[in-house]
């Protein structure tokens, strides 16, 4: 299957930014969402990123013009029908996500594809709701979308091999370069990524070097553009402790618990960038 149109449920950061992606690579997108307002928020979204590849002479006002030719926005679910393929970006809430597939499986050409941007919830279990198992796939796009070159995709244990070429070509096609993934919890990077976070608080915790100095070995010994107590306010202390809980569950190794100052730190409220303080003050 050659994908041509890809429907997208919802306009917000990773929504506009997987519909930016697609429209620059002259893929056809149909951009839905709640509300008028909400589409036309994320349509502006798009609009404004491309206006600052304009600046720095990456796209031409021809370009951006194209691009946006090529989002149709709307509030009604019977617009993605013409879609081969249709991503789900909505929240990360498991049952709001089987509510939107359910509806998306009942309205879709049989041979249509869904996809999930989920960071952590099982494609299996998603996929199961649906009848068409076979055509379900995870799609973790990164952000900021338009400049991350990583997708994992995912594979539930009912996807089919047409199913992930089909989808592995149009990440190629976005420019992107994907890895292929089993459904396991956290997936890849968020798997490797998060517990190295969690560590990183313990290393704190017991005094073993300030948060700059940690950061600074982690940025000038392992060339990371960040530390890793840096990019957890950026993230937020509560979704890391949140992850970090999910896989303790999951896994039942203790290797995953919580580092106990994190957790204080998030009944504190001191939750990072979004509060204003984290393990730095903004």
């Amino acid at each position: 299957m050659s994908i041509q149109t890809v429907g997208i449920i919802g306009a917000g950061t990773m929504g506009n930014g997987i519909a930016q992606a697609c429209a620059v690579s002259g893929v056809n997108v149909v951009m839905v969402d709640i509300s008028d307002a909400a589409v036309a928020k994320g349509l502006a979204t798009v609009s404004g990123s491309l206006d600052r590849l304009i600046k720095k002479e990456k796209i031409t006002e021809a370009d951006k013009a194209a691009a946006l030719a090529r989002i149709t926005i709307s509030t009604s679910y019977d617009d993605l029908q013409v879609a081969q393929l249709v991503i789900e970006a909505a929240t990360e809430n498991f049952d709001l996500k089987v509510k939107i597939v359910k509806q998306l499986d009942a309205m879709l050409a049989p041979e249509a594809i869904i996809a999930s941007n989920t960071s952590s919830i099982s494609i299996t279990k998603l996929a199961a709701v649906t009848t068409r198992a076979d055509r379900f796939i995870g799609m973790h796009f990164f952000n900021p979308v338009p400049m991350m070159a990583l997708v994992e995709i995912i594979r539930g244990l009912q996807t089919s091999d047409a199913t992930h070429a089909a989808v592995h070509d149009l990440s190629t096609r976005l420019g992107k370069s994907p890895i292929t993934v089993k459904n396991s919890p956290g997936f890849v990077v968020n798997r490797i990524l998060v517990p190295m976070i969690n560590e990183a608080f313990f290393v704190l915790a017991e005094g073993v070097a300030t948060a700059k100095d940690i950061d600074a070995g982690m940025m000038l010994g392992c060339n990371q553009p960040i530390g890793p107590l840096a990019l957890a306010d950026m993230i937020g202390l509560d979704v890391c402790v949140a992850v970090m809980d999910v896989y303790l569950q999951e896994f039942g190794d203790s290797k995953y618990r919580a580092c106990p100052l994190l957790k204080e730190m998030v009944a504190a409220g001191q939750l990072g960038r979004k509060t204003g303080h984290g393990v730095y003050t903004y």
